[in-house]
């Protein structure tokens, strides 16, 4: 069993936290040494178990939710590390499908930032210059720590940007890998191309890793070739995951499909049963490289069938061997997904979902029409986005399909303005009824009315918290 190598003091909960915004100020530093530095430190917790490593653009939370449900369903004590949290920060790391303790918490982030510490002592002391250790930093050391403490025989890592210089990179344990999709996404720290993007997502292919490119890799051509670049540079043949292609009912195929590399192995899956109400079940087969698995059934909405299939493909490379078809059914089906398309109140309904770029909305918005057709009958729309986003492109989708608006913004400090969405509803051609200084007022001030909130994941992670005060809902992704 894994064991510190220095002592460290008790530290409380709020403690923790405290730590955690103190390291806010340095942002985000695209960098791998002061973790792999700070875990050599710790004497390579990351060691102590293996590890699944997910990066995309979006589909990659739910994706990391799902491998860690099977895997654990498999028998096997499974960590899951996601970003950002809805409500609580302890739930970006979880053991055996629960959030951690606040007590593991804070005794992680204190063993990270004493590692920090030292690390930079050695540093100054040399005459280098110390990191710039980041709040990210500090949580991926924290969890690779709590993990090892926990004895867990595999840990789901989700990138919280990009791949290549995200912490999560650091982890020395990393067997396999999976990346979900591309979107346009921190253009200003990732590229302001798809295909940089790709490149900067594509680096956590590495040679001895199994690797599966997922439905949002295969187009356009210039990005999918990224990816196989690199496979073929590091010697990883991917499994390339895709829809199961049908004709339709004039006997022609659908266009616009990718390219079929009939050289390099699929897995596939082919959508049963969709859902008519929100709640309602969706129903798919799979066919994976080594087995086929009928009727995996889940209560989501119709876009999860490409990233349960992909959780499927990358738990079975994991493994190196075929799913349960029993353990596997019930592993998906009772996995929850928080933020994504959530019902945080049955009646009347409040409807949560974490999109925060036109592709991610573009996903709701396809779920939105699925059960709930006519616009005019659909619930209003509580929104709230941050600056740093493509923000024309999600109120462009967005203002045509709510029959009212009302405009917010969040505590983050990336929080744009009210007054600038809802300048921006207006000049889309859905003027807003409201416009509110904070979530919780705008929350208020709805009462009674239907609506769906989304924008950003800390609108998802604020409405969440006024109507599951005190729970701890299992954790979500980046932006």
């Amino acid at each position: 069993m894994y064991q510190l190598p220095f002592d460290i003091p008790h530290t409380t909960y709020d403690e923790a936290l405290g730590m955690l915004h103190s390291a806010l100020r340095f942002g985000i530093c695209p960098m791998l040494e002061s973790v792999e530095d700070m875990l050599a430190e710790l004497d390579n917790p990351d060691l102590a178990f293996q590890s699944v490593q997910i990066a995309g653009t979006n589909g990659k939370t739910s994706t990391a939710r799902f491998t860690a449900a099977i895997l654990r369903g498999e028998g096997l004590r499974t960590a899951l590390y996601t970003s950002p949290e809805l409500v609580s920060y302890t739930e970006r790391m979880e053991v055996g499908g629960s959030p951690v303790s606040e007590d593991a918490f804070a005794r992680g982030i204190v063993a990270a930032r004493e590692a920090g510490r030292r690390v930079n002592a050695k540093r100054t002391s040399a005459g280098e210059r110390p990191y710039d250790i980041t709040e990210f930093d500090l949580l991926t050391v924290a969890a690779c720590v709590v993990f090892a403490e926990a004895g867990v025989d595999v840990a789901v890592l989700e990138c919280g940007m990009g791949g290549r210089w995200d912490a999560t990179s650091a982890v020395k344990s990393i067997r396999s890998v999976a990346i979900t999709g591309i979107g346009l996404d921190h253009m200003r720290i990732l590229g302001d191309t798809l295909e940089k993007i790709a490149g900067e997502k594509a680096a956590i292919i590495k040679r001895g890793r199994s690797c599966v490119l997922g439905v949002g890799t295969a187009t356009p051509d210039t990005m999918e070739d990224v990816f196989l670049e690199q496979c073929a540079r590091e010697g990883v043949v991917p499994t390339l995951l895709r829809p199961e292609v049908l004709a339709d009912a004039a006997g022609e195929m659908h266009t616009g499909l990718p390219r079929k590399h009939t050289d390099l192995p699929h897995a596939t899956y082919r959508v049963v049963e969709r859902p008519n109400r929100i709640g309602g079940s969706l129903v798919l087969d799979v066919r994976t490289t080594r087995a086929s698995y009928a009727e995996v059934s889940a209560l989501k909405p119709v876009y999860q069938a490409a990233n349960i299939a992909c959780a499927v493909q990358l738990a079975e490379d994991y493994l190196g061997r075929p799913l349960d078809a029993e353990r596997l059914f019930g592993s998906v089906v009772t996995c929850p997904t928080p933020g994504r398309f959530d019902v945080v109140r049955a009646e009347p309904v409040a409807l949560v979902d974490a999109c925060h770029n036109p592709q991610s909305v573009d996903t709701f918005l396809t779920a939105v029409r699925a059960v709930a057709p006519n616009v005019g009958e659909r619930p209003a729309l509580l929104c709230a986005v941050l600056a740093d986003k493509d923000v024309e492109g999600i109120v462009r989708l967005l203002a045509p399909e709510f029959p009212c608006v009302y405009c917010t913004q969040t505590s983050s400090p990336r929080a744009l303005s009210a007054e600038e969405l809802t300048g921006l509803f207006e000049a889309a051609g859905n003027a807003p009824a409201g416009t509110f200084v904070s979530v919780a007022e705008a929350v208020a001030a709805l009462g009674n009315e239907s609506f769906v909130a989304c924008g950003s994941i800390t609108t998802a992670g604020e409405v969440t918290g006024i109507f599951r005060p005190g729970v701890q809902n299992r954790g979500n992704t980046v932006c």
